[in-house]
């Protein structure tokens, strides 16, 4: 959005007729102004199904266990809020849920942990890739070409805290590229949306709107209802939007129930997916 608000101004001072119109897509959730970003809604649909498939797996054994997943979101913690809607499948876990827009220590981590464990015998969990440990926040940063900072691996340094700390069995399970790259379990509402807001955008640019950002406004979670409208470039580039407060814990270790009323229509619907020797058909360039 950075770039498409510097080139419908560098076209606009040459009194140019090029429209430019923005499409937002990222599977953090992270852009202001719009309810949800397309993307969002497939990868937040494969992690719950996979943390779904990590509580049954560990709640096989019968020794105590924890298991932690690492999660993507460098500073909004959207992707990892979202394993909340196992609860609307009457799942407990993930009992922890950690974001990066919450203060963290390890005395507290595991002091939840602890408590988490007196009540299951299985702990699960989630925590976004950008949470740090008090006392890490200026650490010198190693970033790449967008200025995205390389991150350390916050699901192995808990996995080391809890074997050190707590002695039981312990594992991390960091999920890595496969949250924005699977399309074998995407969201049919997900599909659709982003098929509707592109096609609203092209609209957008023939009738003479330029220097745009389509967004979704939510009119009501239930029946769910949305609206696209545009808005100006500059209000979007370069801004992030974190998970709200008033969704967050008074504990910082879990998210409200409103929470899970937002994630959950974004998660709806399943897309047939063509088959070929048994495996997903790819369209490629």
């Amino acid at each position: 959005m950075d770039t498409l608000a510097k080139l419908s101004d560098y076209l606009a001072a040459r009194n140019s007729k090029i429209r430019v119109i923005g499409i937002p897509k990222t599977i953090d959730n992270d852009l202001p102004v719009t309810d949800h970003t397309p993307g969002f809604g497939s990868a937040a649909k494969y992690v719950a199904a996979t943390v779904q498939e990590i509580i049954r797996d560990s709640s096989v054994y019968s020794i105590e266990s924890v298991t932690i997943v690492e999660i993507m979101g460098r500073h909004a913690g959207w992707l990892t809020a979202s394993t909340c809607v196992l609860r609307a499948n009457d799942e407990i876990a993930p009992h922890l849920i950690y974001l990066p827009e919450n203060n963290f220590t390890a005395e507290k981590f595991l002091e939840d942990v602890r408590n988490q464990m007196a009540k299951h015998k299985a702990v699960i969990v989630a925590v976004s890739e950008g949470v740090k440990l008090k006392g890490e926040e200026n650490k010198p940063r190693v970033v790449d070409n967008f200025g995205h900072e390389y991150l350390s691996g916050i699901g192995k340094t808990l996995e080391q805290l809890v074997k050190e700390n707590i002695g039981c069995k312990v594992r991390s399970i960091e999920l890595n590229v496969m949250q924005r790259c699977s399309s074998h379990i995407c969201s049919k509402t997900d599909i659709d949306e982003a098929e509707e807001i592109g096609s609203a955008g092209v609209r957008a640019a023939l009738a003479g709107e330029t220097g745009k950002m389509m967004i979704f406004k939510r009119i009501s979670d239930v029946p769910y209802v949305i609206n696209v409208e545009s808005v100006d470039a500059h209000d979007t580039a370069n801004k992030e939007k974190f998970f709200p407060a008033q969704w967050l814990s008074k504990d910082g270790n879990d998210v409200k129930p409103e929470a899970v009323r937002y994630f959950l229509p974004l998660i709806q619907g399943e897309v047939k997916i063509a088959m070929k020797n048994g495996m997903p058909v790819h369209f490629k360039l």
